[in-house]
């Protein structure tokens, strides 16, 4: 096996490893690859995908040919960023909307939003890279942001060769064939059923422990499940450190909070990890943070929470805590099981019910597994356990076994192709941009109505785009120009900079003005009062422009319709530009304030989205700029906080 170590004088040296072994699968594919395959990986959480994406690594930095790492959530992007940046030093970077370290970097970082974007508007900037890594690829399948990937893969440059990463899928064959029929080179699929640390699972229902889920049905009691009892029994079984899975931000800390009683370090554990914590949060910034505070009496006991709600840089002082083997039990969320590496010895689920999109209904297997991968630290422990906490009025023994022992569901084209993917296509290919479907996943999966239902939404989205004024005369318009860059938010900014009223902004209203376009408030979500006046007539113009927008859109029947501008957190980002500290405008929201951070992240990059449009003035350009640099500050600044970590 070979393996890649650098040195800080840059220096490469290919050692041969002779105690160096890996599993049969990871072989496979690396044989598979060393031949110049592209290669797909279905293999369960925890078995070791990502031992083959740090082998293509190494060697197309060792060859000099380059790759690229996508991943799904920036989260996953920065820790990837974090260990690949630990082996192979300044050969790795990271570009994300709101990151960009090293860019030119041999290995480059970044989620698959901006790696989709370059595959559409500079697919010359990938030339010189040979490899793609998709981390998490069934995420093509997601509703919202499955489209991204398959508009990736279907216009991927012919010269990168795939290495895709997957949970457990059944068809991940079909998924192959579909690359192979696009692209006409043989795609080789991996599948590994098995995982290298095995798990069993047990049950909590009327507050009684059981090894099987057939004793469910002879339970007659209706006693509550008890979380003391449940931890109390793992702590007897040395089952822990554990990851309990909670679906909701609130619970896990009432959770946590419930659990305060127990005390699960001794002395020196408890001054190692206080010192620990202190260190954190020192080199975060976050020794006077509210919340930082709040969380130190949960570390001293061995525990904590995790959730998207929390500052970004907390979240990252507890995953290291974590990951230093201190904390015994972290209430989490979900987004803590997606390809984030932090393994424990047990996982809990706190109910098998979550919510999705709409509503709320039971778990998916291969969302089950997702989380329940994190059973069992390769290396460590010879088996890893899964706890279910079930009620049994909630949900049915048959559905208990549907979820853990069922086949994990397939893989489902989401192709919903965005008006600047539309706009960037058809300055490529002008009419022909029809023949595209044909090569998408859903073409290949569905039946002829759902195949015509879809072309039926494209030419849709074409004729509703000339209509607007963004293609004239068999090319874009200005304003299609200025669209193609947008991407989510494309007919309400275009219009707006159509009616010169982006012009007319100052840095606090494009400000406010990005964040309303991808605030997404929480059902009966209120807006504030006493919001500017200022902030009231762009409100007033966007709802007017919104308005006529899905009035098109009902009319050319394309759904689901543009999303709305939502100006709930105008007044707190007004704040912010104006200098004041984070925790004070946190008043003018009930927003959790990990969402701020994420929201206003999230509107730097709309700003320089727009700020990429190659018709926009020199003068909005300036104000664009200006406001990126007031927004992206101390707890803001993403870039930071990666460099700083």
């Amino acid at each position: 096996m070979h393996i890649i170590t650098f040195y800080d004088d840059n220096s490469i040296i290919l050692a041969i490893m002779d105690g160096m072994v890996y599993d049969k699968f990871q072989q496979e594919a690396i044989d598979y690859v060393d031949r110049g395959y592209s290669v797909i990986v279905s293999a369960p959480t925890g078995a070791g995908k990502t031992a083959i994406a740090e082998y293509v690594i190494a060697q197309s930095i060792q060859r000099k040919i380059g790759a690229i790492y996508t991943a799904p959530i920036k989260a996953l992007s920065n820790q990837k960023f974090r260990d690949f940046q630990s082996q192979f030093r300044e050969n790795i970077g990271i570009l994300t909307g709101d990151v960009s370290i090293n860019s030119s970097a041999a290995v480059l970082i970044m989620t698959t939003e901006i790696f989709r974007n370059k595959v559409l508007e500079e697919p010359q900037s990938l030339e010189k890279y040979s490899w793609v890594i998709f981390d998490e690829i069934h995420y093509i399948d997601n509703q919202e942001r499955g489209t991204v990937w398959e508009e990736s893969l279907i216009f991927l440059p012919r010269h990168l060769k795939i290495l895709g990463l997957s949970a457990t899928i059944p068809n991940i064959k079909q998924f192959a064939s579909w690359i192979e029929s696009i692209h006409n080179q043989p795609v080789k699929t991996v599948i590994e059923l098995k995982r290298p640390v095995p798990l069993h699972f047990f049950f909590q229902s009327a507050n009684q422990i059981m090894d099987k889920p057939e004793g469910l049905k002879r339970l007659k009691s209706r006693k509550p499940n008890k979380l003391h009892a449940l931890i109390n029994h793992l702590r007897m079984k040395e089952a822990l450190p554990a990851i309990y899975f909670v679906f909701s931000r609130r619970r896990c800390e009432e959770l946590a909070e419930e659990l305060m009683s127990f005390d699960f370090l001794n002395e020196k554990e408890r001054d190692e990890i206080t010192k620990l914590y202190a260190s954190l949060c020192e080199r975060f910034n976050l020794t006077t943070e509210k919340t930082a505070q709040l969380m130190q009496p949960f570390i001293r006991r061995g525990i904590a929470y995790h959730h998207a709600g929390m500052l970004p840089t907390l979240k990252e002082v507890i995953e290291r805590l974590f990951t230093s083997r201190q904390l015994q039990v972290i209430f989490t969320t979900e987004t803590f099981a997606l390809g984030i590496n932090m393994p424990s010895r047990s996982v809990v689920f706190d109910d098998l019910r979550k919510f999705y999109g709409r509503y709320v209904r039971n778990l998916k297997t291969r969302d089950f597994y997702q989380m329940a991968g994190r059973a069992g630290r390769r290396g460590i422990d010879n088996q890893g356990f899964v706890w279910c906490r079930v009620n049994p009025y909630k949900i049915t023994y048959e559905e208990i076994k549907r979820i853990i022992y069922g086949a994990p569901e397939e893989v489902k084209s989401q192709f919903n192709t965005s008006y600047a993917t539309v706009l960037n296509l058809y300055e490529k290919y002008r009419d022909d941009l029809l023949k595209i479907y044909p090569l998408s996943l859903h073409y290949f999966q569905s039946r002829k109505n759902e195949q015509k239902e879809a072309l039926r939404l494209i030419s849709a989205k074409l004729k509703l785009l000339e209509e607007s004024g963004y293609i004239a005369k068999d090319n874009l318009t200005e304003k299609g120009q200025f669209a193609k860059t947008v991407y989510g938010y494309e007919l309400l900014l275009a219009e707006l900079y159509e009616q010169k009223i982006l012009e007319q902004l100052d840095e606090f209203g494009l400000s406010v003005l990005a964040c309303a376009c991808v605030f997404e408030p929480r059902k009966n979500q209120i807006l504030p009062a006493g919001i500017s006046k200022s902030m009231r007539r762009i409100k007033k113009i966007c709802e007017e422009v919104y308005e006529e927008i899905k009035q098109k859109e009902r009319r050319y029947r394309i759904y689901p319709f543009s999303k709305t501008p939502a100006f709930h957190l105008g007044l707190a980002m007004e704040a912010w530009l104006r200098g004041t500290s984070f925790e004070k405008i946190l008043r003018f929201t009930d927003t959790d304030e990990g969402e701020v951070v994420r929201y206003f992240r999230m509107s730097v990059q709309i700003l320089r989205e727009i700020n990429d449009a190659p018709v926009i003035s020199p003068l909005l350009k300036e104000r664009i700029h200006n406001a990126i640099k007031v927004i992206n500050r101390d707890i803001v600044d993403a870039e930071r906080q990666l460099r700083e970590g």
